[in-house]
């Protein structure tokens, strides 16, 4: 009888990211070990390496959401190791976490991104980067952690006061982009093909951490309710941005669709290449929606890295 696959399972770190990486990682480990794999939870901290030579796994499940899980340094590290892991490879990974670097790498192609411009947030104080309403967000975090909306009747003051609570407060520079009014869709891909668009419209306000991942705040409509040819682009921008960027086992692609302008209207935000996998999260959603059950999904991610 031939031993069981040995999975590592990494998890938690420290960035803004830790609880949903834990739910996250839970959830892939019990999902792995009822379908009787050997699986090993490690709460990366920065003895990693150390544990990782100590356990010697077959294939390490990266469940780390944001820095450094996200970044690159971790698998720049795996592969240093020569140990295989989900999810895409050290490149894609510098690439897909910092939005100017995505865009140098999507835009030339034809995939439509919002014309953004990197300013220094000491700037913010004296004059607004863009007219207004534009959105500011970290050049390298996930998961909409630190995005503001700045509208004429903003609450941040005109032009930004210091005071003002905003990501202007916590990073030296930050990327201000047009803002895009409408609506927020977003495309998974697995397994280098489009599962399907969920639409996401949140009870208050926009998609933020907190509506990413508190029941209840966000209402997933998936399959999102849309013109077909609209449907067919969104997935084709996905899949293109996925293969463009070099992503591996699952990628998320974020949308901002203003609809009254049609195909006009699609715009990229961003590729995630660390997706959650917690309940709330979109790829397990829409995997299930294409009739693959969580079990199925972390499977093919497993098996996916394996190859």
């Amino acid at each position: 009888m031939s031993e069981p696959v040995h999975v590592a399972v990494l998890m938690g770190g420290w960035s803004n990211e830790r609880p949903v990486s834990l739910m996250s990682g839970n959830g892939v480990a019990d999902a792995l070990e009822s379908q009787g794999y050997k699986v090993s939870r490690v709460d990366m901290d920065r003895n990693v390496a150390q544990v990782l030579a100590g356990l010697r796994p077959d294939v390490v499940f990266n469940a780390l959401h944001g820095v450094p899980g996200e970044d690159g340094s971790v698998q720049g590290m795996l592969d240093l190791m020569g140990i295989k892991y989900t999810h895409s490879g050290m490149v894609t990974s510098v690439i897909a976490i910092d939005k100017e670097l995505t865009k140098q790498q999507l835009v030339p192609a034809g995939i439509p991104m919002p014309k953004g411009t990197i300013v220094e947030s000491e700037s913010l104080y004296t004059v607004d980067p863009l007219p207004r309403p534009y959105v500011l967000k970290p050049v390298n975090e996930g998961s909409s952690v630190g995005v503001a909306i700045v509208k004429a009747d903003s609450n941040y003051g005109s032009p930004i006061s210091r005071e003002a609570e905003g990501p202007w407060q916590e990073f030296d520079t930050l990327l201000a982009e047009p803002f895009i009014k409408g609506r927020e869709l977003t495309v998974a891909v697995l397994g280098g093909k489009p599962l399907c668009v969920t639409e996401l419209k949140p009870k208050s306000g926009f998609y933020d951490f907190d509506a990413k991942y508190t029941d209840g705040l966000t209402e997933h409509v998936c399959p999102a309710e849309i013109p077909k040819d609209i449907e067919e682009y969104m997935m084709e921008l996905a899949q293109r941005a996925h293969e463009l960027l070099g992503c591996k086992g699952a990628s998320r692609t974020d949308f901002r669709w203003d609809d009254e302008l049609g195909r006009d209207g699609v715009f990229v935000l961003e590729t995630n290449t660390q997706p959650g996998m917690t309940p709330l999260s979109l790829v397990p959603e829409q995997a299930k929606q294409m009739g693959i059950s969580y079990e199925q999904l972390v499977d093919i991610l497993v098996k996916e890295a394996l190859a």
